[in-house]
């Protein structure tokens, strides 16, 4: 697919990667407003393509009493909200058949966990809202097995598909980036690489998953040297309050610096 499909998405013809980056979860109106801006303020001087991630629930937690959201509705108009404000696109993932219609009336991007991303009832409901749809590679699947996710979607009368690499799972708490998969997976669909979850450390005993945000910069780097065509950074104004992943986000104090190398990165790989 071609980035000009996506609604208000701005500096396309920039050369640069786009970025997907925003909090993990909505967990207010004022939170979401705060963050997009900081990072609609940095892209446009950078004029890299921004589309605003925010989760408008959480269903895949380790422990019942995990933060899961603040209202179905209520965060996917402030996902709209965002869009409308900053005349930016959004994406925000879904968990249920019935979440993809409704998440569609709001957001641009439908994201599909990579835990669910093998469940074909769900990438056929995001394939014919019409949306694009963001396949998160599972951490239990090869890069060649990707193909087959982005086919359900070609299969259900789309063309709008990205491939989302977060990581394979390493022994029980450690996720591992195999680059050798962002060339292969290029051949199926775009391809994003998820720096932030791919240095997620899960299965903690405290049912809490950890995290080395000390890496994000080593692991973008790679992947865009690699080729990828995308980025997905979680980022918060304060991680160690965030009420979901705050152990693997990036603070937001350092977007732009990372930013401003990654664009340097890119611009000496595309003279290549």
């Amino acid at each position: 697919m071609k980035l000009d499909q996506i609604p208000k998405l701005k500096h396309i013809n920039s050369n640069n990667f786009f970025l997907l980056c925003g909090p993990c979860a909505i967990e207010g109106e004022d939170m979401a407003l705060r963050i997009a801006e900081k990072v609609v303020t940095v892209t446009d001087k950078l004029k890299i393509p921004y589309v605003f991630k925010g989760s408008f629930k959480k269903a895949n937690r380790s422990r019942i009493d995990s933060f899961t959201g603040i209202g179905d509705e209520k965060a996917l108009k402030i996902l709209r909200k965002v869009s409308e404000t900053f005349d930016v696109p959004t994406v925000t993932d879904i968990h249920e058949i019935s979440d993809a219609e409704k998440a569609a009336e709001f957001v641009d991007v439908l994201q599909i966990p990579a835990f669910l991303v093998r469940q074909t009832d769900l990438v056929v409901a995001a394939a014919k809202t019409g949306k694009v749809v963001n396949l998160k590679k599972g951490q239990f699947m090869s890069p060649s097995a990707m193909q087959h996710a982005v086919q359900k979607v070609k299969d259900s009368g789309s063309e709008k598909a990205w491939i989302t690499d977060r990581g394979t799972m390493f022994g029980y708490q450690d996720m591992i980036v195999d680059f050798r998969g962002i060339p292969e997976m290029k051949a199926y669909a775009p391809v994003v690489l998820d720096v932030t979850h791919s240095l997620q450390q899960p299965n903690q005993s405290t049912g809490v998953t950890g995290g080395r945000p000390d890496m994000i910069e080593t692991i973008a780097r790679a992947g865009i040297a690699t080729g990828v065509d995308g980025l997905f950074i979680e980022t918060h104004f304060d991680p160690s309050i965030a009420k979901s992943d705050g152990a693997n986000m990036l603070h937001l104090n350092y977007l732009e610096k990372l930013l401003v190398n990654l664009v340097a990165i890119r611009k000496t790989i595309n003279q290549l």
